[in-house]
């Protein structure tokens, strides 16, 4: 008898309810979305030794000691290599997982993902706890980055099958949480960092561990909430449309042949560079509002953060948190508004969109910190976000577009890798870029202004990869027998679970 994890014994049986669906994937995106909300630790933890102010490491230090170090507080951008380490290894390991899951199904691949996820974040805890930098690389960002990998890519096949009609919704549906995890948890966060602190310590290490509890039992019920359809299963009173659309295919590319064209190769493109363009701004969120405008934050006007008291910076603290989970709101928004969009007006359209209004967006951004505008800043970066969210949201009905939707779920896992790519270039042009110019003088409020510029000529790159797009080579589809021997391999009978 198949397991309770197995991908035989979660076939839905006929007249199955396809809206329960949606649900499960929410629950594991939510949890796994808190990467997004990773910046409102990175100040607390850059103080976790001298709890007021930073304690600073010996220029002399080398960097093994520094790993290791136990008498000296971290760097931010030294705490913003988790954000890389999150999204390479998210990216990896959906590349390499991708195929398996499409066999194995997305029970057993969410519940991989809740150990992962969960248990890294625990593992990080016991590393603040020593102040071990290598332990949080270790757990939130390598063993986390894998569950963040198997528990993105786990719905979205499964909700471009239950939903052919609307491929857009679907996976806006399927990823929205994911945008969504910063907008509960960066609050969470900063509710129970205030609750556990104390004269001895920031409470970041507690805050972990209870996170990753919670997250844990919130991906194992997600995980069994999942079902499949049968093999060629259709809505009720639905029938594919017979008009032909040039970049819409019904055939379908074998995965190992889809990395092989150009219309793949351009499609990460267009992934890494808008996802570059907005990881860096996300990963920074929260200190970067409270050093771009300090006391103008709280009617304290030109009074720059590094000169207010412990309880402005606790107020600051505070209003950045928000504003990380205000863009959150914004991610979700754009994840399944642009993604349902694209519907209608095709996916090149879309991302045609994103990149050209995205640039104008970037390039103002330091208008509106030079005019002291939080307003205009915040609306600036509110709809940078619904793009970036739309982005993620739309790439996968892009590739079932483009090369069928049989492999789509490994497809977009092997897409991923430009995920990885991103999450090495967009943060380490925000976070050095800025400390160079610090470094030299530059006020914290105007250290961001070049890196705007530099995100918004990647979104120009982005805009040709787009433009370069076109249907893919006959050669490349599979025939109706290797279509039919694949779905062999998959077919499943229904079952009771």
């Amino acid at each position: 008898m198949a397991g309770p994890l197995s991908r035989e014994r979660i076939v839905a049986r006929p007249g199955f309810n396809r809206w329960l669906v949606p649900p499960a994937a929410l629950a594991i995106h939510l949890s796994i979305g808190m990467a997004y909300g990773f910046s409102v630790f990175w100040l607390p933890l850059s103080r976790a030794v001298g709890i007021t102010e930073p304690v600073p490491c010996p220029d002399s230090m080398a960097f093994f000691e520094h790993l290791v170090a136990t008498s000296c507080d971290w760097k931010i951008s030294t705490l913003g290599w988790m954000y890389t380490l999150f999204f390479v290894f998210l990216g990896s390991s959906a590349a390499v997982f991708g195929r398996w899951l499409e066999h194995a199904g997305p029970r057993k691949a969410g519940v991989v993902a809740a150990f992962c996820w969960g248990g890294g974040l625990m593992l990080s805890a016991f590393g603040v706890y020593l102040h071990q930098i290598w332990m949080m690389w270790l757990g939130s960002g390598v063993i986390g980055g894998v569950g963040l990998g198997l528990g993105y890519i786990s719905p979205v096949s499964t909700l471009i099958k239950w939903f052919p009609d609307r491929r857009g919704m679907a996976t806006g549906m399927a990823i929205m949480g994911f945008g969504g995890g910063a907008m509960i948890g960066s609050p969470l966060a900063d509710l129970l960092m205030k609750h556990f602190a104390t004269s001895t310590s920031v409470g970041v290490w507690q805050t972990f561990l209870t996170l990753g509890i919670i997250y844990f039992l919130a991906m194992l019920a997600g995980a069994f909430g999942y079902r499949i359809p049968p093999a060629d299963w259709k809505p009720a009173g639905w029938t594919p449309p017979v008009e032909h659309r040039a970049m819409v295919t019904t055939r379908h590319v074998h995965v190992d042949q889809a990395w092989r064209t150009p219309q793949f190769r351009l499609l990460w493109g267009v992934l890494c560079l808008n996802v570059s363009a907005g990881i860096g701004v996300i990963g920074m969120a929260s200190p970067m509002i409270q050093e771009v405008f300090g006391g103008g934050l709280i009617g304290l006007s030109g009074v720059p953060l590094r000169e207010l008291g412990t309880a402005e910076k606790a107020q600051l603290a505070t209003i950045g948190a928000a504003f990380a989970a205000l863009l959150s709101v914004f991610n979700i928004a754009g994840r399944i508004g642009w993604a349902s969009l694209s519907d209608y007006i095709g996916r090149q359209r879309t991302y045609f969109i994103f990149f050209a209004l995205g640039t104008v967006l970037y390039a103002s951004a330091p208008f509106a910190g030079r005019i002291g505008s939080v307003t205009l800043f915040v609306i600036l970066f509110c709809i940078i976000l619904t793009m970036y969210g739309g982005g993620f949201a739309t790439i996968p009905a892009y590739l079932a577009d483009i090369f069928g939707t049989q492999f789509v779920g490994a497809i977009h896992g092997r897409l991923l890798t430009a995920w990885s790519a991103a999450g090495i270039l967009g943060p380490v042009l925000v976070n050095y870029i800025r400390e160079y110019q610090i470094e030299r003088g530059v006020p914290a409020a105007q250290a961001y202004n070049v890196t705007m510029y530099v995100l918004a000529g990647l979104l120009v790159l982005g805009f040709l990869c787009n433009l370069a797009i076109r249907p893919v080579a006959d050669r490349w589809f599979m025939s109706d027998t290797e279509v039919e021997r694949e779905r062999a391999l998959l077919r499943g009978a229904p079952s009771r679970a």
